[in-house]
């Protein structure tokens, strides 16, 4: 009788193509499957689920994904299996028992994105693969503002990318925040939500840099909603600075 186990995991997402099993490509679903099944001492591949696929050169802090075991390993001992046999860009933070009932994708209560801006006038080598971009000056206050338009659900069309297979853009956002790190010269911004439109969080920060540099009103958030056009949003934040930073079930508070 097999036992499940819900695994949480951080990843530089820079070297992977992705998260989602993709043929040729090195992507993070297929690094941990085969860890997982290296670790059961099968021919047969263990098949993992994830709460949701992160796009090349996304990164995570707090990934979520399922598997069944053909036997009970304790929590700690699974953490440290596992870790021995991922690469370095690849973390296991947390090993859980779970009951049969749960999964990673459909028991989800909600995800939170971090997005990281770099504002040198210059790209910094260092932070190229972990921050998004953006020399132009920012008025937070404008930004500030802005952030209430976001919060509550609302039909976010103009704010998925082309090519999402899902018809239904009615997301709720709960919470939606900005900070200034002067220290490092970074923007930060987090959205916290029910769930998310393929590129979705990337569209959105790039409206509201536009916001903060004044190329858009405070509250052109609201005539995007209305208008249901992509192509008004414009611009979408480059993978670099995104981070699924916690995926939430019922039993977690937000």
């Amino acid at each position: 009788m097999s036992v499940r186990y819900k695994i949480t995991v951080a990843y530089d997402g820079a070297a992977f193509a992705g998260f989602q099993r993709q043929p040729n490509q090195r992507t993070v679903e297929s690094v941990l499957e085969k860890a997982v099944t290296i670790m059961s001492k099968s021919d047969v591949p263990v098949r993992i689920y994830g709460s949701g696929r992160t796009d090349a050169g996304v990164h995570a802090l707090g990934q979520v994904f399922h598997f069944d075991f053909m036997h009970e390993i304790p929590e700690m001992s699974m953490l440290r299996a596992l870790n021995s046999l991922l690469p370095l860009d690849v973390q296991v933070k947390k090993a859980e028992l779970v009951s049969d009932d749960f999964h990673s994708r459909y028991s989800t209560h909600g995800k939170r994105y971090m997005y990281r801006v770099s504002q040198g006038e210059f790209t910094d080598p260092f932070k190229r693969f972990y921050t998004g971009h953006y020399k132009y000056k920012i008025d937070i206050a404008k930004i500030e503002a802005a952030l209430p338009d976001l919060v509550g659900e609302h039909d976010f069309s103009s704010f998925v990318a082309a090519g999402s297979q899902v018809t239904d853009h009615v997301r709720t956002i709960y919470e939606a925040t900005v900070r200034e790190d002067k220290e490092n010269h970074e923007i930060i911004f987090e959205f916290y939500g029910n769930g998310f439109l393929y590129n979705m969080v990337r569209i959105l920060v790039a409206t509201l840099l536009e916001i903060g540099n004044g190329r858009r009103p405070v509250h052109d958030i609201l005539r995007l909603y209305e208008v249901k056009d992509r192509q008004q949003a414009r611009e979408t934040a480059p993978a670099s600075g995104l981070y699924l930073k916690k995926v939430y079930y019922p039993d977690e508070l937000g």
